[in-house]
């Protein structure tokens, strides 16, 4: 009975458009009732098990720090670096907008971030003078952005190290491969495209100018390359290098390149705020709903029907692939990493799979699952930002789609993709 109330109040909730924190919340408070649990329970496990959590720390310091870049015109610098390096092929802005997606997934860890940053500005830019349809901009924009569970730092993978235990590290470095091959993958297909559909080519910038728009954008782009440094060379845990790179960024903008005001500071601030609680919200939710669910020993009835199914670990790995395609077409991609992967990492370590390999193919799948319709979250922020139709974004983006599946079921396949590189450093 008590497990029925959890599930139709969280259904019901759903149904009516509540926030999916609070969703959960208000599930996990039917459960206890029902079960005849102390309600104070809540606060308890949420407070001492998951906010007395040192690495969660990283979340709000990374957010901040693409907050900071996105309101003091760092990402400018970015860009024009991004039109130098790849803006003379056919299709040229679309191969910007990749580029520079990458490039700033490496400072904000969040896909949404990315969308709102340089996803905007090029797909504005694309959509000037008729030289792009705007569905095609839009999509592009909404493909580009799903880089950011994969590249480090990664607010989800941060999210996954405390789901499966697993050191943060090693899957910072194991999303490195799969990250890059996913932008090139992205721009094979955008090539492909822009020769069919005859896409324009950006004027190529001599030498001499691209050496000076590349120094200025050094500082900026050596951040990733810094937060790494730090992180594996042991001068500083994932948290601590979070604080470095939020130091560094507000430095960057406010006295090296004084580009950020008080009052964009100040701005950039209440965001960052606005950010957390929300994915705070979500997350004490998740922890309740995942105790209720754990407590009925759904896990372990999960755990012995995928046993019974004697599947073997690629096997595992497809259907969950599968699974998760399917789930997110209905939920969104952080209420399935924090309430379903725990169900599935029991599994995978029973099956001998490595959760490291585990976490990136978890990654691949949030990825498509941020652009996949129709409850793709990157394709109606994309739409918001820029006003596309979302009809026009939707025939547009099932060719990317299908390049992030190939990329997804190449990982799932062979593993040493995602773990030569952690290995290479020592990560056993």
């Amino acid at each position: 009975m008590a497990l029925g109330a959890l599930a139709v109040v969280f259904v019901l909730a759903a149904l009516l458009g509540v926030p999916m924190g609070l969703a959960m919340l208000a599930a996990g408070f039917a459960y206890l009732l029902s079960s005849g649990q102390d309600v104070g329970l809540v606060v308890d496990q949420t407070m001492n098990g998951l906010y007395n959590n040192y690495l969660l720390l990283a979340v709000p310091l990374f957010i901040f720090v693409a907050n900071v870049m996105n309101a003091s015109g760092v990402l400018e610098r970015l860009l024009d670096f991004a039109q130098g390096t790849v803006g003379r092929f056919r299709g040229g802005l679309a191969h910007v907008n990749i580029l520079a997606n990458l490039i700033f997934s490496g400072m904000s860890g969040s896909a949404v971030a990315d969308a709102a940053g340089p996803g905007l500005i090029v797909a504005r830019m694309m959509v000037k003078d008729g030289r792009y349809p705007a569905g095609f901009a839009a999509a592009t924009s909404a493909a580009a952005a799903t880089l950011g569970p994969l590249v480090p730092p990664s607010i989800p993978m941060i999210f996954y190290a405390l789901i499966a235990n697993t050191s943060v590290g090693a899957l910072f470095l194991a999303g490195v491969v799969p990250a890059l091959g996913t932008a090139l993958a992205l721009m094979a297909a955008v090539a492909v495209i822009a020769h069919r559909r005859g896409f324009p080519a950006e004027a190529p910038m001599g030498g001499r100018l691209l050496a000076r728009v590349f120094l200025r954008a050094l500082p900026p782009l050596a951040l990733p390359g810094l937060l790494l440094g730090i992180i594996y060379s042991g001068i500083a845990t994932p948290t601590e290098a979070a604080a470095i790179a939020a130091s560094y960024t507000l430095i960057l903008a406010m006295l090296v390149y004084r580009t950020l005001s008080f009052a964009a500071l100040y701005q950039a601030i209440l965001e960052t705020v606005r950010q957390t609680a929300a994915i705070g919200l979500i997350m004490s939710g998740a922890f309740v709903f995942n105790y209720a669910v754990a407590n009925e020993g759904v896990p372990d009835a999960i755990r012995a029907t995928l046993v019974g199914w004697h599947l073997s670990p690629i096997a595992f790995l497809l259907t969950v692939n599968a699974l998760l395609l399917l789930l997110a077409v209905a939920i969104d991609e952080i209420t399935i990493l924090l309430v379903i992967v725990p169900l599935l990492v029991p599994v995978a370590q029973g099956l001998g799979i490595d959760l490291v390999h585990f976490g990136v193919v978890i990654m691949l799948n949030m990825m498509v699952g941020l652009a996949l319709p129709p409850h793709g979250l990157l394709l109606f922020v994309i739409s918001g930002l820029t006003g596309t139709p979302i009809g026009a974004i939707f025939r547009e983006i099932p060719v990317f789609i299908g390049t992030m599946i190939l990329v997804l079921l190449a990982v799932t396949l062979l593993p040493a993709l995602a773990l030569s590189l952690p290995r290479m450093f020592g990560y056993g």
